[in-house]
């Protein structure tokens, strides 16, 4: 089926282009051929290994940040679809959106953040940038995977002013412009924002579960998912309750998400479709210029914040995750400090570069970018070779 696209849609025959021109490719559009150059690359295999929620060694069926971006992408083309938006696009920012991050998920990147706060800090949207910018390393002509310009405006949907006008100062009108114009990013890139947060909700809900760190009992307090539980257990009154659970019946949940999960994307695209329809942007560049349109409406908003004030305090905040963080915090802290003492303990490559490097602050760069493309498990066997000593068994 042969997909209109919307006119204040992104299409790759008017693409702003990428930093370096390449011939066009005889099958496949830009966008199709910068997600095929994530898909393709170190960075999104390493996704497989990385946290989500829960350390990679604490059970083989929690979500990783690869499943992750493969359930954010599918929604954000499911969405993209009804919205006649370019789900290729779309597609390739939501499997980028998360090359950046850290081993330890958030507690990694506080770490580090913590560690580089002299030489610039550390913010794993930025550090995404980077890694398709300039730390893949697969083609003889430049550094990175020279994406198109929509794909890595996508890639970075947070930005502070300072690494703004460093970066306006590297690549004038590029990427960094719009946060210091206050300027939106394209629809497609506002799409994969909020697919990025429908996903979470409903993979860490399930992830709390399958780990006994949540309830159906306290679930049913958080009126997103209390709807659809008791929708679901008046359907099926066979798997009602945490009982159902107990004797491995987890159906009841399944479908829970399921229908939570649905509803969000419904409600993305009336409250999307009505919002546009109010601004009839004519063009990219107009949707720009004006407020976000990708949202949810006021209802389903307030509902899913609860359910993130729910999910901070009961998961995220529960004791047994902090404790693990506060390991995998000491491990990012103690990789850091033993290459900032001896780059030499690096790879060579790093090792080479941090030795070449213009003062600290680049110095200490090379480090952040080793131990932020470190998977989970990489960087406990680095830690127990250079310290001796494992803190998460």
């Amino acid at each position: 089926m042969n997909i209109v696209l919307a006119p204040h849609a992104c299409d790759p025959a008017h693409t702003r282009g990428r930093r370096w021109p390449v011939a066009p490719d005889a099958t496949r559009s830009d966008y199709q051929r910068d997600r095929d150059r994530i898909v393709h690359s170190s960075a999104f295999r390493r996704l497989e290994y990385k946290t989500q929620v829960f350390v990679n060694h604490e059970g083989d069926l929690f979500r990783t940040r690869l499943t992750h971006s493969l359930e954010v992408a599918q929604l954000g083309r499911s969405i993209a679809r009804s919205l006649s938006l370019n789900e290729d696009l779309v597609e390739a920012v939501c499997l980028a959106h998360d090359l950046g991050h850290t081993p330890f998920g958030h507690a990694g990147q506080e770490a580090l953040n913590d560690c580089m706060r002299d030489w610039g800090g550390f913010e794993h949207n930025l550090q995404s940038l980077r890694v398709v910018d300039r730390l893949e390393q697969r083609y003889p002509a430049y550094d990175g995977l020279n994406l198109t310009f929509e794909a890595r405006e996508g890639i970075l949907k947070h930005c502070s002013r300072r690494n703004a006008e460093q970066l306006q100062a590297l690549e004038p009108g590029g990427v960094g412009e719009r946060f210091l114009l206050g300027h939106q990013p394209s629809l497609e890139a506002q799409l994969c924002n909020l697919a990025d947060a429908i996903a979470y909700n409903a993979h860490d809900v399930d992830d709390g579960v399958r780990s006994n760190l949540l309830t159906l009992e306290q679930l049913a307090e958080v009126p997103l998912v209390a709807r659809y539980l008791a929708q679901v257990g008046e359907r099926y009154p066979a798997l009602k309750g945490d009982a159902a659970l107990a004797r491995g019946e987890r159906r009841l949940l399944y479908e829970t998400i399921r229908r939570m999960l649905s509803d969000q994307v419904h409600d993305v695209i009336a409250t999307t479709r009505a919002a546009v329809q109010a601004m009839a942007p004519a063009s990219v560049d107009a949707v720009r210029r004006l407020p976000p349109l990708v949202a949810f409406s006021p209802a389903m908003r307030a509902d899913v914040q609860q359910l993130q004030q729910f999910l901070f305090g009961k998961l995220y905040r529960h004791p047994q995750v902090l404790a693990t963080m506060d390991a995998a915090q000491q491990v990012v802290r103690e990789l850091f400090a033993a290459y900032r003492g001896d780059a030499r303990q690096m790879p060579a490559r790093q090792a080479e570069q941090a030795r070449a490097a213009a003062g600290e602050a680049r110095r200490m760069r090379v480090v952040a970018d080793f131990i932020a493309g470190m998977t989970d498990r990489f960087a406990l066997r680095e830690h127990e070779r250079l310290t001796g000593r494992r803190l998460l068994a």
